[in-house]
């Protein structure tokens, strides 16, 4: 069993400076929370805001325990956080007026305030978001040696998340220096948390993973402060992550949209004001005298010019443009040069791919790789193999079978300093990510005003070819290439392979790096023994030709060259163009072949409806519809999961054969059909 905390230690009394101060940020949270009611019901502060009123001595105490360095990542109810770890009261008003000075220039707004400077990964919409990021965070502080710490703000509700227990485990077998503190109010949005949640608390579920937990009274600042103080030393000393259940209890509603009624019976919610923790630590002021109630008085109008100034400040700044917006969703792309020749040595995808990562790692102290079995093994498909004994268990980490928290993991260590490559084992598991890439990553710098970083690679073998039938054959790149803010790579050869993922490691943005598995049993490629990096957003014409434009990614791209050859037996000459970059798209390389050729097929493994042939399709219709001879033809999957049997198998992912019937179609030389099972 873990070791529990020292109960002693929760009898203790502050000094009187530290209580004080502790007093002072909790009233100018209370004040903050309730101007900006106000502010919201005149309409100045829109959309919804969640209010920390009555909750105000966790994060006041909490964070009296941190250092600048120190990560804090929060939830729905966060500016009681950022103001506590030091966040400009009027670059939060700001925000919360979706102004262009707010912290995250009006693109985020009361959800998202964070500031990186200052160690505040940010509120957070999604429930129980804060806790894998958290532990990126604190494998960061981990990594740095520095002593530091991250502190994950959660809900009683999100300790129900699948992502609670996956972070619990991770920040467990990791011995990360994480604190869960759990601010239990009792109720999600309407719904008593007894009626939610299992077992006699939720800090007894700390003992699950062998880690100390502890349930306290969140509306004393002492006992926070000292049972957060001590898991923090923990934490410091390299004893690992703690988890702090302190109860407490919301005043107002969920959020400030208060549109549904309250349930909370009025005898409940009158017990628990007259445990208003602002009067309690008042008394506490004034029964040491501490301080006199005059000075007490001083103090609250000291902090209420500062808040009149705060809103001030917000009123004055400029709302954002729609170019602020454009702007902020991507960090620029680094020119990169090509080699000129890809020279004359050869080696398979999969080497490729590891030669990469090796020399990428080799050269960047700050790039680690995690993933399933990747430590020992190398991973199914031998990627990462020999990875472990070159750079050891602290940069190759093998995860928990916990796609969602590792991934978020990832994105944490991300936008804390380092550059990880996540490997997802099969990537079909991407599923189980969706929130971590589509909510988070992607979503990160945008939100935040487009200041962060988030370089981090998403990696894996896609698609079908090695009969592992329908859960594990899926070509889903249409689903990432829809989402602004991610990078969408997809080599082709090995050569490409090499090239595009150190441009992946060094990119600023999250990638998601797609790798074929029919290629991964391809022959070998001529590829550079030195490290080079092919530009984001560069496509490639891989065959010149005049008759027709074939546009085809991934493991199509080899089939429709050899299509291409085929067909220049009988007189037809191809042009094969590669995107390799799904998202940024290159439209140029595309929009020039089709208007030299004036005929386009395109080709792809996965469906081909609402996949990315549609939208090079669209593009082509919008943009070079004049130069079109005839009409555009996909080639693609048909409409049903993978099958497991071979020969269907084969039948489903598209064939050299399906390819030359489309061109010879688009070319006028015979009727295409579909081929029999």
């Amino acid at each position: 069993m873990a070791p529990p905390f020292i109960s002693q230690q929760r009898n203790m009394l502050l000094p009187a400076d530290e209580l004080k101060s502790i007093f002072r940020t909790m009233l100018r949270i209370r004040m903050f929370e309730d101007r900006t009611i106000e502010l919201f019901n005149e309409g100045i502060v829109k959309g919804t805001a969640h209010s920390y009123v009555g909750e105000e001595a966790i994060a006041s105490a909490v964070c009296a325990n941190l250092r600048p360095q120190d990560f804090v990542g929060s939830y729905h109810r966060g500016h009681g956080h950022c103001i506590a770890k030091g966040a400009d009261l009027g670059r939060m008003m700001a925000e919360l007026m979706g102004r262009i000075d707010g912290y995250c220039r009006g693109l985020g707004g009361s959800m998202h305030i964070a500031d990186l400077d200052l160690g505040i990964l940010g509120a957070n919409g999604i429930v129980g978001a804060a806790m894998p990021l958290c532990t990126g965070a604190a494998l960061s502080a981990k990594m740095a040696g520095e002593g530091g710490v991250a502190v994950a703000f959660f809900g009683d509700g999100a300790a129900n998340q699948g992502v609670f227990h996956e972070s619990m485990n991770l920040a467990g077998v990791w011995h990360l220096p994480m604190i869960f503190v759990c601010e239990n109010n009792q109720y999600a949005l309407t719904t008593a948390s007894s009626a939610t949640t299992s077992g006699s608390s939720i800090a007894a579920r700390a003992a699950g993973y062998d880690i100390p937990g502890i349930r306290i009274d969140g509306n004393n600042p002492e006992e926070v402060f000292f049972a957060v103080g001590e898991a923090i030393e923990r934490a410091r000393n390299g004893g690992g992550p703690s988890l702090i259940e302190a109860l407490t209890y919301r005043w107002g509603q969920h959020s400030m949209r208060a549109n549904l009624a309250d349930p909370r019976p009025q005898s409940e919610q009158d017990y628990w004001i007259a445990r208003d923790p602002i009067k309690i630590t008042g008394a506490m002021l004034r029964e040491r005298t501490i301080m006199a109630e005059s000075e007490i008085s001083e103090l609250e109008e000291e902090v209420r010019a500062e808040i009149k100034t705060a809103v001030e400040f917000g009123l004055g700044s400029d709302p954002p443009s729609a170019q602020d917006a454009l702007s902020a969703v991507y960090a620029p792309h680094k020119p990169w040069e090509e080699p000129t020749s890809p020279g004359h040595r050869t080696i398979s995808f999969v080497e490729a791919l590891n030669e990469a990562i090796t020399q990428e790692m080799a050269e960047d102290p700050s790039v680690l790789i995690m993933g399933e079995d990747i430590a020992t093994t190398g991973g199914i498909f031998q990627v990462s193999k020999g990875l472990l004994d070159k750079f050891g268990k602290d940069r190759v980490l093998d995860t928990p079978i916990s796609e969602a928290t590792f991934t978020g993991c990832g994105i944490g260590a991300a936008i804390t300093g380092l550059r990880p490559i996540i490997e997802i084992q099969i990537f079909d598991f991407v599923a189980l990510t969706m929130d971590m890439l589509v909510n988070q990553a992607a979503k990160f710098r945008f939100m935040l005003g487009g200041k962060p970083k988030v370089p981090v690679v998403i990696r894996g073998p896609q698609g079908g070819g090695v009969r592992l039938a329908a859960q594990h054959s899926q070509s889903l790149e249409a689903w990432f290439a829809h989402v602004p803010g991610l990078v969408v790579m997809a080599p082709s050869s090995p050569y490409d392979a090499k090239g595009m993922l150190i441009s992946a490691i060094r990119d600023d943005n999250p990638v998601v790096f797609l790798e074929s598995k029919l290629l991964y049993l391809s022959s070998n490629g001529p590829v550079p023994e030195e490290p080079y990096a092919i530009p984001v957003g560069k496509g490639q014409v891989k065959r010149e030709g005049t008759d027709v434009t074939v546009v085809a990614t991934m493991a199509m791209v080899p089939r429709a060259l050899s299509a291409a050859a085929q067909l220049a037996e009988q007189g037809i000459s191809v042009e094969v163009i590669d995107p390799r970059t799904l998202r940024p798209l290159d439209e140029d390389v595309i929009l020039s072949s089709v208007r030299k050729t004036g005929r386009l097929v395109i080709a792809h493994e996965a469906w081909t409806r609402f996949g990315f042939g549609a939208e090079v399709s669209a593009i082509a219709n919008e943009k070079a519809f004049d130069w079109l001879d005839a009409p555009i033809i996909r080639v693609g999957a048909p409409e049903i999961p993978m099958p497991y049997n071979d020969e269907l198998e084969r039948w489903t992912i598209p064939s050299q054969r399906r390819i030359v019937d489309a061109i010879q179609e688009v070319v006028g030389a015979i009727g295409v059909t579909e081929p029999a099972a």
